[in-house]
């Protein structure tokens, strides 16, 4: 009796173990039926995470300087995990070393904007001084972060300062061909005046001044004149009226200093799961819980209904279908806040991943 007893709890134990196995079986035919391409969705919600993150470090340095800047700082800015940051980022420096990047490439974005391929030195140096000098007042945070305190960044940060200048310097060296005075030059001469006119927009950052920037730009480059064409052509320079504002670049972004969190007016931390049902329920009111989890997914059932009560709870999505209680499924919609989030990462998200 005993040991049928034991035989029969047994085969009881056996056939649940085996009803969870095909269980786990099913569940990951699904996961893999569901499996997104890994390049797409992931990398752009990494690409929103990146944003959040030098939107945050930005507003730090501004706020506290760069000494006093901590990854935990930024993270808790951010709303984003410390994991997610060094996922990202090596460390502190290479977020202020991303900071500089992004500065560096909206101004060569600007200065192509200008146009100034086949015009003379002189009208080159002076369009491009007045394209950088409207890009540092129209971004007072990226000015101050480049220019001021970068000088207190790592071995990286002084390194790629330092590229940046010698770039600038090589294109002022090229008023050596303008005439005989622009033979005497050497590229010491191009260095120095770049260093001259930096020290003067330090000054007037660090010291607050609230000129603007493009208001040097006459005195700048009659500076700049004087060494390679001569009193009469700093004179000049020194006279003429200042040029129209550069057009905008095709497809620029934001500040970074003024860019705004995608979910500034919700108290959450963005993950790949939430855009990802935002996204879906986005592109289909009235979805069940059922295909939400499909669109976005997730294969655990509690999981999706755990996202979606909080969402709710947040403001973000509204249940407009009958539910268990009336025997109907769920159908859920953005509300007008869950809306402007949404449309916000889509845009956050195109503009990320088309300049990648």
């Amino acid at each position: 009796m005993a040991a049928r007893a034991r035989g029969g709890a047994r085969a009881v134990v056996g056939s649940r173990a085996g009803e969870r196995g095909l269980a786990v079986e099913r569940r990951g035919r699904w996961a893999k039926q569901l499996a997104l391409p890994r390049d797409t969705p992931r990398v752009q919600v990494e690409e929103i995470q990146r944003s959040r993150l030098l939107l945050a470090a930005a507003a730090v340095i501004a706020e506290v300087g760069y000494e006093q800047t901590s990854v935990q700082r930024i993270t808790d800015r951010a709303r984003v995990s410390r994991r997610t940051f060094y996922e990202l980022f090596e460390n502190r420096e290479e977020c202020l070393l991303a900071l500089l990047d992004e500065a560096a490439g909206r101004v060569q974005r600007e200065l192509e904007a200008a146009d100034l391929e086949g015009l003379a030195w002189r009208e080159r140096v002076r369009g491009g001084l007045w394209a950088i000098l409207s890009f540092l007042d129209g971004e007072p945070v990226l000015a101050r972060i480049c220019v001021v305190h970068a000088l207190h960044g790592g071995p990286r940060v002084l390194e790629r300062r330092e590229q940046i200048l010698a770039r600038l310097a090589g294109v002022l060296d090229e008023g050596r061909r303008e005439g005989t005075r622009g033979e005497e030059c050497t590229l010491v001469t191009a260095e120095g005046l770049v260093g001259g006119v930096l020290g003067v927009v330090y000054a007037r950052l660090r010291g607050g001044n609230p000129g603007p920037l493009t208001g040097l730009l006459e005195e700048l480059m009659g500076m700049i004149a004087l060494q390679y064409l001569g009193p009469r052509a700093a004179r000049r320079e020194q006279q003429r009226p200042a040029p129209a504002p550069c057009p905008a670049p095709e497809g620029g972004r934001a500040s970074v200093g003024a860019e705004r969190d995608p979910l500034d007016e919700v108290d959450m931390r963005l993950t790949y799961r939430t855009a990802r049902v935002l996204e879906c329920i986005s592109e289909r009111p009235g979805a069940s819980n059922r295909a939400v989890a499909e669109s976005a997914g997730v294969t655990d059932p509690g999981q999706i209904s755990k996202l979606l009560r909080r969402l709710e709870r947040l403001e973000l999505t509204v249940n407009t279908g009958g539910g268990h209680l009336s025997g109907e499924p769920n159908a859920w919609k953005l509300t007008p806040l869950g809306g402007q989030v949404a449309r916000r990462l889509s845009v956050l998200t195109h503009d990320r991943t088309e300049a990648v």
